[in-house]
């Protein structure tokens, strides 16, 4: 038990999330299963924020190892190299709360696959993310999809007919995407900002707010654009 201050007692869960209780409402949360492809720059970050801000129930989805260039870019340790980046990932967020249900992934994602309420798409690729939003358009009830090339991060959320629409607008065949992927050029500074963009877009739409559907954050130039926010239909 922890005391609150002024007397009173309260219980380790209240005191652990009680100052971002106004901001993150926890009773949604305890209901949702979230699901992040990709746990490499972007994704490893957005798993360990999802397990800071109370979510329960978190499944990681890849295929790969961790290599020494991702200790410096994201953030992982040392001694996780040669570990798969599921299992090194489900051993940081066991630190952070060892009460979470983890459903571990060390494989692609494939079509046929189950996944949670909420999807966070961290893949480097527009062919993944088109094959991905192909299957789970309709099976989710927020897509976030976030996208980072250098110091340039652009994040998109997806939970109504309008929004999935224009999400669905930004999947260009893989001839026409910029070259280069979201880890050929990536900093820690730069996941950890786009995972944050990412987080927030899911902690409004828990708090039924209205959500940003495209945003792009040009850090070097310093420049910051949005899609008018689409409110939640009620």
């Amino acid at each position: 038990m922890a005391r609150n201050g002024v007397g009173g007692i309260m219980t380790e869960a209240q005191d652990r999330f009680v100052r971002q209780s106004a901001l993150v409402p926890a009773d949604r949360l305890s209901g949702l299963a979230v699901t992040v492809i990709g746990v490499g720059a972007i994704g490893r970050q957005v798993a360990l924020q999802l397990a800071s801000i109370g979510v329960r129930r978190i499944q990681l989805v890849d295929f790969d190892t961790v290599e020494k260039t991702n200790v410096t870019t994201q953030g992982y340790l040392a001694s996780d190299i040669g570990k798969t980046k599921v299992a090194a990932t489900s051993q940081a967020i066991e630190q952070i709360d060892p009460m979470i249900k983890i459903d571990k992934v060390v494989d692609r994602y494939r079509a046929k696959q189950s996944t949670g309420d909420v999807m966070f798409c961290c893949v480097d690729s527009i062919t993944a993310r088109s094959a991905i939003w192909r299957s789970v358009r309709g099976r989710v009830e927020l897509f976030v999809d976030g996208r980072m090339l250098g110091e340039v991060i652009r994040v998109l959320a997806a939970h109504n007919v309008p929004s999935s629409d224009h999400y669905a607008n930004t999947l260009f065949t893989a001839a026409d995407a910029q070259q280069g992927t979201c880890t050929s050029h990536g900093t820690i500074y730069a996941a950890s900002i786009a995972a944050g963009l990412m987080v927030h877009q899911f902690t409004r739409w828990l708090r039924n707010l209205p959500l940003d559907q495209d945003t792009t954050l040009n850090l070097l130039a310093g420049e910051l654009s949005a899609v008018l926010p689409n409110p939640i239909p009620t």
